[in-house]
């Protein structure tokens, strides 16, 4: 019932211009477990050097968490199986989804369908340009995410076809491509990256063990469903961020996570220590975080959904993470 319901809801999208690369997957989820053990330093955050103000990161403490829900949270997903996780390094999460301008300045390009280039004013005292940027595939994530490593001097992480430089890669695909599946992620470099699914959920939670970060019961302060967002996203930032000062966990528009996806993975001894997803032979890759046009239980901490690479929507986005070194 619930992923007759999503698959519902991404109909509905399509008639609003949403575009799909044609052979994803979708899995729906939620969360509650997630207890941490992890340095205080907690939040602490910096601003890059490339004068993005929306381009913060928040440094997450290595730890120890419950990752997935247990079977009596409302709305539990077969896929949420609660089980630890270490992860043994630190790293950084972006404060903010990744903004218009923030792709704009990396891209030189603004592909997203809530702009005003498309005549999609913001809300009322929003600015335009910090809304998040949509209607990118995965592997749109991984081009901006090396050519921002570039601009900031950092070593990138992404390498396809043996190469780590973007335009040697080709055209951005647009349906599924096996040579941009078989990207390989270096963990250890110091640049930009997709976060893991494990990363995501560690950081959504921000020491909690509720469906939200910020309670069992969801309220509307806490991020943009289709109960408030007017069927549009909104300026990133303007909803109550997590213990870890993070914004829009929940809501606004759903977030790429490295891993390809599983439902099956959390039952695995593989998933329990830095985890980063099952190996080859799956396509679709993970989204998390649910979006404007969804209910409020897509928005749970550990919930789980699942696309193609090349799908492309207006209430897709990302944010970033980095290693720390």
């Amino acid at each position: 019932m619930k992923k007759a319901l999503i698959i519902l809801f991404l109909a509905f999208a399509a008639l609003l211009g949403v575009q799909c690369g044609g052979d994803g997957e979708n899995s729906l989820s939620s969360s509650d477990s997630s207890s941490r053990s992890g340095s205080s330093d907690s939040g602490s955050s910096f601003s890059s050097g490339i004068g993005i103000a929306s381009h913060v990161m928040v440094l997450i403490p290595a730890g120890t968490f419950l990752m997935g829900s247990p079977v009596a949270e409302a709305n539990h997903g077969s896929d949420e199986t609660p089980h630890p996780v270490t992860l043994t390094k630190d790293f950084y999460m972006a404060k903010y989804q990744v903004t218009q301008e923030l792709y704009q300045t990396v891209m030189g390009v603004n592909p997203g369908y809530f702009s005003t280039i498309n005549n999609r004013e913001p809300a009322e005292g929003e600015a335009a340009a910090r809304r998040p940027v949509e209607t990118v595939r995965w592997y749109d994530a991984l081009v901006f995410c090396n050519k921002l490593s570039g601009l900031e001097g950092l070593t990138p992480v992404y390498t396809i076809n043996g190469s780590t430089d973007p335009s040697a890669w080709g055209t951005v695909p647009a349906s599924s491509s096996t040579a941009w599946n078989a990207v390989t992620m270096n963990i250890s470099a110091n640049g930009y990256r997709l976060p893991t699914e494990a990363e995501w959920e560690f950081a959504c939670r921000a020491g909690t063990t509720t469906a939200y970060n910020l309670g069992d019961v969801w309220s509307g302060d806490w991020g943009w469903y289709s109960g408030n967002s007017n069927d549009q996203t909104h300026e990133t930032g303007k909803k109550t961020p997590n213990a870890w000062g993070i914004y829009d966990m929940h809501g606004n528009v759903w977030e790429w996570c490295w891993d390809r996806y599983g439902s099956g993975y959390y039952t695995d001894a593989a998933a329990g220590t830095d985890p980063a997803g099952p190996g080859t032979g799956i396509i679709v890759r993970v989204l998390r975080g649910g979006g404007f046009s969804f209910p409020a239980q897509g928005s749970r901490s550990a919930f789980r959904f699942s696309e193609n690479p090349s799908f492309r929507s207006d209430s897709v986005g990302f944010r970033v993470a980095r290693t720390v070194l």
